[in-house]
């Protein structure tokens, strides 16, 4: 059974690949095209390998690089945006996503370590 995470990261990845297609063959950009590829396509594999931890603390530090994969994405949209190789449309969408996961995923750290403590004392 897929988590809500986890659906959403991966489709987010499809965007993602989507966004770089464009930007490869109607921007002609393969410098930021291919760090967005990376990072954005980076956050579901490693909510997938947090599923599959061994430990907790195994899975806290895997959905903490998807976490500070999910912030690197929203960086390099902004810096689409801003530098004028998307519009203000493409961004909204794909830049709506992302947070989403960033929240979902700051929650689930929060918890997580939450836990984390409640099981040491």
């Amino acid at each position: 059974m897929e988590s809500i995470v986890q659906d959403k990261s991966f489709k987010f990845a499809l965007r993602i690949i989507k966004l770089y297609r464009y930007l490869i063959s109607n921007k002609k950009d393969y410098v930021l095209s291919k760090q967005i590829l990376r990072c954005g396509t980076s956050i579901g594999a490693n909510i997938e390998e947090a599923l599959g931890a061994h430990t907790k603390k195994d899975f806290l530090f895997k959905i903490s690089i998807s976490y500070r994969e999910a912030r690197e994405t929203k960086y390099w949209l902004r810096l689409l945006k801003e530098s004028e190789v998307i519009n203000h449309n493409q961004f909204n969408s794909i830049s709506a996503d992302c947070e989403e996961l960033i929240k979902m995923l700051s929650s689930i750290l929060l918890t997580t370590k939450e836990n984390l403590i409640k099981e040491k004392d």
